[in-house]
């Protein structure tokens, strides 16, 4: 312990403890201070409940964006039709299924909530089914993508190549529709944990098998999406068969039942709304993709949007929901701001991932100051946009609490 000299020349040593007591109020009121910005307790709680989730969601985006990368290394061409066809696989097929399965969010959550376990099962089967019918729909557009992407305008050699790149991507379809209505199921249980388990393992299958469909067979540039449907088959396959024979969904997953036929209006009330909304957010960064072919040396622009909109990855008591509110508003800003860092020291670094061409990486260096804005901007809007769907929701049920969960549903 170090003495103390006063001014009249008198050495004192303070008591022991006193200095590290000193250190302790120092340390209380920093964590005081920072309380006020931002409540510790309430941000733990949102990213211990949140980040399995968005670990699950980038595993499965990862599947598609990974046979991108590998394609990429093929040349220009094959990098700009890979983006292409990625995107409109995901503004017509993702945001599409996203959305359908949004109906069990509510429909499965009431139901939870209510304690009536057995619907859970039968609303998934009639999500998908409907997911089914509505794969089928989009495989037919699917078909028709080279004189779709002409007639809007885009180079003929890409628009060919990325219709041949759907062609293989459409079983992957059906099997991303029945996934996303699992996940909605589980994750209304709060099975959250599993899910990082089950989305990771098929990631790792997927780059072993596009790996070797690219580079190591004959197959080239289209390994890439029958590497990508493989992989969201192994994705769907895995958590199904963890719902049928799991012991904690005895109550909810009761088996196959044809009754789930007479709920597919109910679901359908919500679902079709809810693709809307998501389709529309999608198509917002969808279309740069669309845009970036019209302008001069496609090969290269729309290469470049391609990591640009990858990188675009980054979810009765008000008073409570408002403060929960601003909690992850202040989350998802200083979130924002980490992969900003990350992308402006490391924009080198992430393009090498897509493409070896000097241009692009030129390119890209040029548009990440906007991409850096851009990130920010979402954020902001991600949380915006679910607090507003919740108020929606629960706007429509909240008169209706009073009635049995399975009626309530059926009145919607």
């Amino acid at each position: 312990m170090a003495a103390i000299t006063s001014s009249d020349g008198t050495t004192t040593t303070p008591l022991l403890g006193e200095s590290d007591n000193g250190r302790e109020n120092t340390r209380i009121q920093i964590m005081g201070w920072w309380n006020k910005v931002l409540d510790m307790e309430e941000a733990k709680h949102q990213l211990l409940f949140s980040l399995p989730m968005i670990l699950t969601n980038l595993f499965y985006y990862l599947i598609t964006l990974v046979s991108v990368m590998l394609v990429g290394h093929l040349g220009e061409l094959q990098l700009a039709s890979a983006t292409l066809a990625n995107s409109w696989f995901t503004g017509t097929g993702v945001a599409v299924m996203v959305g359908l399965s949004g109906a069990l969010e509510t429909l499965c959550g009431q139901g939870f909530g209510a304690k009536e376990y057995h619907v859970l099962g039968i609303y998934l089967q009639a999500s998908c089914i409907i997911s089914f019918i509505v794969s089928i729909i989009v495989s037919i557009i699917w078909f028709y993508t080279e004189p779709i992407l002409v007639l809007l305008h885009q180079s003929h050699d890409i628009a060919r190549t990325a219709a041949l790149y759907m062609n293989f991507l459409i079983p992957g379809l059906f099997a991303y529709g029945f996934l996303q209505n699992i996940l909605r199921f589980l994750q209304t249980q709060s099975v959250v944990m599993p899910l990082v388990v089950l989305s990771a393992l098929p990631l790792l299958v997927h780059i072993g098998i596009a790996y070797a469909l690219v580079q190591g067979s004959g197959l080239s540039f289209t390994g890439a999406p029958v590497a990508a449907s493989i992989s969201l088959w192994i994705s769907m396959i895995l958590p199904a068969l963890y719902v049928m024979y799991a012991k904690r969904f005895k109550q909810t997953w009761q088996g196959f039942s044809m009754h789930s036929f007479h709920y597919l209006l109910t679901n359908m009330k919500l679902a079709l709304p809810s693709a809307g909304m998501v389709c529309l957010e999608y198509w917002a960064f969808e279309v740069l993709v669309f845009l970036a072919g019209l302008l001069p040396n496609p090969h290269i622009t729309t290469s470049l949007i391609a990591i640009w909109v990858s990188n675009e990855l980054g979810a009765g008591n008000p008073e409570r929901a408002k403060h929960a509110m601003n909690v992850t508003l202040k989350l998802s800003l200083l979130l924002g701001f980490c992969f900003v860092l990350a992308l402006g020291f490391g924009h080198n670094t992430w393009i090498q991932f897509f493409s070896d061409s000097s241009t692009i990486k030129e390119e890209f260096a040029s548009v990440t100051p906007l991409l850096a804005i851009s990130i920010l901007l979402d954020a902001i809007q991600g949380v915006l946009s679910g607090i507003m769907d919740w108020f929606d929701l629960w706007a429509a049920l909240s008169d209706r609490d009073s009635l049995p969960f399975h009626k309530a549903c059926q009145m919607v």
